[in-house]
């Protein structure tokens, strides 16, 4: 209890002053941009697709030199009914329900790409994917990235919620010690600043890039190269 207290305070020392070091990662932490979306991309989506982006925070940023790859965050389409897509996320402070556009709009240079199960999800395994994730709404962010807390945090909300739904486990789980060591360039000195001094080797963990290269998964669409997805003014 004493540690996570502590973690907080870390948090809120490290993530303040560095979400305003500049005006991109300001305007996304007080405001939601939309972004305007490929028609292709909307009419092809589908509940049960993997949404991946790229967030500007430095915290994420860290997550994705960790793993080697472009995405840092991850969420998951569990309604096409509406106007547009919504999307589970689980995202600071706790876990939401997104419109795709909004999810979108917040990734640093319109980076985005949608992944789908390779077995098409039934009208029952969608009902199950909804009520899953659904009942992981309003927990809070893990910031431990402990696939075995109470807490969620992105990549572990899309885990157990098709894991819930379908039995299939999208994603490698991995603990830090192998993820760490995977990339002996990345240098270990902020997380064991994040972490107070000790990094937590054992403990399991499930990231967007795994979920991003796993066979699983079929690409449906792929903008992680450029800037096909625009973004435009629109507040809150």
């Amino acid at each position: 209890m004493k540690n996570r207290i502590w973690r907080c305070i870390l948090v809120a020392v490290l993530l303040s002053p560095l979400g305003l070091l500049g005006l991109n990662d300001l305007h996304a932490a007080l405001f939601t941009p939309r972004a305007s979306l490929p028609v292709a991309m909307t009419q092809a989506v589908k509940v049960g697709d993997v949404v991946f982006t790229r967030e500007p925070y430095y915290l994420l940023r860290k997550v994705a030199d960790a793993s080697g790859g472009w995405t840092n965050h991850v969420g998951i389409v569990i309604d096409t009914s509406g106007a547009e897509p919504l999307v589970a996320e689980s995202k600071v402070p706790r876990s939401v329900i997104t419109p795709l556009s909004r999810f979108v709009g917040r990734s640093e240079a319109g980076y985005v790409a949608i992944r789908r199960p390779l077995q098409a999800l039934s009208s029952e395994e969608e009902s199950r994917l909804a009520a899953a994730a659904h009942a992981r709404m309003g927990r809070w962010y893990d910031l431990g990235f402990n696939l075995h807390s109470s807490g969620q945090f992105c990549s572990k909300l899309v885990y157990e919620s098709l894991l819930a739904a379908t039995g299939e486990s999208i994603g490698a789980v991995s603990n830090f010690e192998t993820l760490l060591h995977q990339r002996p360039d990345v240098p270990l000195a902020f997380w064991r600043v994040w972490y107070l001094g000790q990094i937590p080797w054992a403990r399991e963990t499930v990231t967007p890039d795994s979920q991003y290269t796993s066979a699983a998964l079929t690409t449906v669409y792929d903008a992680s190269q450029n800037t096909r997805v625009s973004h435009t003014k629109r507040g809150i």
